[in-house]
């Protein structure tokens, strides 16, 4: 396919478009093709998608494709793109079926043979993944913990000597109890890094031992998304 091409979309295909996480200047000449050229997009919630569109000068057929839905929408959008319809699925910021809703949608269209056409582009984890100074030749990503401490801690307990550094997204509600649980239970020379609000006008990382990071973030404002890497035992910054 040429480079013209792959801007065009085709029928009865399902493009996973990643979206900026921030600054709408990191949303790719190929996604905003895309956008522009499909049928109907798919999204978490149409007020955030509707307002980037409109910031972009795109007039777009927009349908709600979320948690709570989930499992329903899928058959109905697979429905759509067997009758040779295009469609783009987004979700809220970054890229869709990772901690976000896609995987039923994309499950959905293999099991049918229909075609499915990633856009890559803005992802939170390995923009911090890059950007961290922690090793990056292996990692497990695990996207959000459990809500509850006692689940938390066990996490961090099972995988304190794991080999890779360990990825994960945490709420502003949770970060500090999260770094207070690392220190209490990997240790407080352990090397993390907390990155916040990536490439938004507050971004900031907080890299180095867990205890010194845990003192930092006790001076910051808690407000934002946030990611948490975890260093391999041996590492040393």
């Amino acid at each position: 396919m040429s480079e013209n091409a792959s801007l065009v979309p085709q029928p009865g295909h399902l493009y996973v478009v990643a979206t900026p996480i921030g600054n709408l200047a990191d949303l790719t000449e190929r996604a905003r093709a895309i956008l522009g050229g499909v049928d109907l997009v798919a999204c978490e919630d149409t007020r955030t998608t509707g307002a980037m569109l409109t910031r972009l000068g795109l007039h777009k057929e927009l349908t709600s494709y979320h948690e709570h839905n989930e499992t329903e929408a899928a058959e109905r959008l697979a429905d759509l793109l067997a009758s040779g319809k295009s469609i783009a699925l987004v979700s809220d910021a970054g890229t869709p079926a990772l901690s976000d809703p896609g995987f039923r949608l994309v499950r959905a269209c293999r099991r049918r043979g229909l075609p499915v056409v990633p856009v890559p582009g803005p992802s939170a984890l390995t923009a911090v993944l890059s950007a961290s100074g922690l090793p990056t030749n292996g990692f497990l990503y695990v996207g959000f913990l459990p809500a509850k401490s006692a689940a938390r801690i066990s996490f961090f307990e099972q995988h304190r000597t794991f080999d890779y550094t360990l990825a994960l997204y945490e709420s502003c509600h949770r970060i500090d109890k999260a770094v207070d649980e690392i220190v209490a239970t990997l240790g407080p020379d352990r090397v993390i890094c907390v990155a916040k609000e990536v490439t938004k006008i507050h971004e900031t990382f907080f890299v180095g031992p867990a205890a010194a990071v845990r003192d930092r973030l006790a001076k910051a404002s808690l407000k934002g998304e946030f990611v948490l890497l975890i260093a391999p035992v041996d590492f040393v910054l």
